[in-house]
């Protein structure tokens, strides 16, 4: 499959899954605002998540893909499947115990995880209560996790890809039903997010199925595979998910601050992870596999490519995208929050939240093809040094930039920290020679940084003269719309006259 054509296969599917995800978050912002209950969803929604990335997608697909994947080249299709069927029953049992002690010890859990509620008895209460009923999310999470590994490592990238719509949809008929099934909104999103995870795991062994995969249970034992799977799972975990660990703490820190900081946060990394979630992810999931069966095969100058190539995209999609966030944070956070309980205050809080997070969009996004490299090689161990040490520095600014910025200085260290990762990853992977950069990757990047600049500048300027004109929503909405479309517009044009894109070598896309 080309490279291009499956990034826009997730890509594509990842973005009507983020349409929904906004309407989603539009329509929360307008029942809960930024206040107590919402504080305290945040929480118990934000905690399984945090496992669902860090552990499932991020750790597990780093260790379990590449070993499907080569297994499946060398051995064939049914000892790839006994290996999968081992991995997802020890993987299920493991689960299920972690979720028993999770339910048993959330309120000692909340302590740790928001120490700032203990100030706010009902803030405490309600995020315990809702933490129980949303943590089981992660058992079916992950085992669809390895499902969605499978499906990606037989090139079937879109049903998996699909699946985190349903949860969205789910999350959007309880905000709209709440009121008729005579239930709080509180709980009624959080049972909404319980469900969703049934129905995914559902969708996706489903899918499993018509290619031929139906995964049998087991009895859970540590075969040699299964633990090769969690040797490298283990390290991967930190190294995949440096991201979510620093978002983890700037969580913890925000409980200490003013109610509100932890939705402040929530609601604008929600924002920014629409162009990391398109770019970054259908990126990083369709360069796994394609590395992991390149290496297996000994095809090392196609996986020097499929990086190069990778990388590319990754920049010229995440730049503009970046200086677009920064430049438009004020008038996105007012138009898709600001409304209903999210009031004028809330907005000027979360916009420069939003902006700071930008800064390291094109990090978050390359720091995914950098530690995908690694990954390939099955090697998780350097990814995992180098998150320990952007972890230290995440926490260590945290504390310094939150005594006078507040809830946005905890967003400004999480970007920092995320470049600090991307320059590391890229000085290890050139030291053990695993990373060769193209003649004209320096000439690109400057063009695309000129090109997205110019683009920012001109968008800046006509949405300011737009802005002075409008005073009503529609309007704001179509000028919003128009500078969008322009900013798109003006880079795809100014970056084709630059040679922007001519610099992607097609022809390695059919290897």
């Amino acid at each position: 499959m080309k490279i291009v054509r499956a990034v826009a296969t997730v890509g594509g599917f990842t973005s009507l899954s983020r349409i929904f995800g906004l309407v989603r978050e539009i329509l929360m912002s307008h029942v809960l605002g930024a206040g107590i209950v919402a504080d305290a969803f945040v929480v118990a929604f934000k905690f399984p998540n945090f496992f669902r990335r860090f552990f499932a997608e991020g750790a597990f697909n780093a260790a379990f893909v590449p070993f499907f994947a080569g297994k499946l080249e060398k051995e064939g299709k049914q000892p790839a499947i006994l290996t999968a069927e081992r991995v997802f029953s020890f993987l299920g049992a493991c689960l299920i115990l972690l979720v028993l002690a999770i339910e048993i010890f959330t309120p000692e859990i909340m302590h740790l995880l928001a120490p700032g509620f203990s100030t706010t008895p009902e803030r405490l209460d309600i995020a315990v209560t809702f933490t129980r009923i949303t943590f089981p999310y992660i058992l079916f999470m992950s085992l669809s996790a390895l499902l969605a590994g499978i499906l990606n490592s037989f090139d079937r990238f879109a049903t998996a890809a699909a699946a985190p719509i349903l949860l969205n949809i789910l999350m959007i008929l309880a905000l709209l039903a709440y009121p008729v099934i005579n239930l709080s909104a509180g709980l009624t999103l959080v049972w909404s997010v319980f469900i969703a995870g049934i129905v995914q795991l559902v969708w996706l062994y489903w899918a499993c199925r018509r290619i031929g995969v139906s995964l049998r249970l087991l009895v859970p034992k540590a075969t040699q595979d299964v633990k090769h799977v969690m040797r490298k799972m283990i390290p991967g975990a930190i190294g995949a998910g440096v991201m979510q660990i620093n978002l983890l703490i700037d969580m913890v820190l925000a409980s200490l601050l003013t109610t509100g900081s932890i939705s402040y946060l929530y609601y604008a990394d929600r924002l920014n992870q629409l162009p990391l979630s398109i770019f970054g992810v259908a990126i990083g999931t369709v360069l796994l596999p394609r590395l992991s069966r390149q290496l297996r095969k000994g095809d090392i100058e196609n996986a020097m490519e499929s990086q190069n190539l990778a990388l590319e995209l990754a920049l010229q999609l995440s730049i503009p995208s970046a200086v677009g966030l920064i430049i438009l944070s004020f008038p996105l956070i007012n138009l898709i929050y600001g409304h209903g309980s999210f009031n004028v205050n809330d907005v000027s809080a979360t916009a420069p939240a939003l902006a700071a997070f930008a800064c390291g969009l094109p990090a978050y996004v390359t720091g995914k093809v950098f530690s995908t490299s690694f990954f390939a090689r099955l090697d998780t161990k350097t990814p995992v040094k180098i998150a320990i040490v952007c972890i230290i520095v995440n926490l260590i600014l945290n504390l310094i930039l939150m005594r006078t910025l507040q809830h946005i200085g905890l967003a400004l260290a999480t970007s920092i920290s995320a470049w600090l990762n991307t320059i590391l990853l890229l000085i290890f992977l050139k030291k053990k020679e695993l990373f060769k950069t193209s003649p004209n990757l320096i000439k690109m990047i400057g063009k695309v940084v000129l090109c997205s600049l110019l683009m920012g500048g001109v968008v800046f300027f006509i949405h300011g003269y737009f802005n002075d004109l409008t005073d009503k929503l529609y309007l704001k909405i179509v000028s919003l719309l128009f500078c969008t479309c322009f900013g798109i517009g003006f880079y795809g044009i100014f970056g084709y006259w630059l040679g922007i894109f001519k610099t992607l070598n097609f022809s390695s896309l059919r290897r």
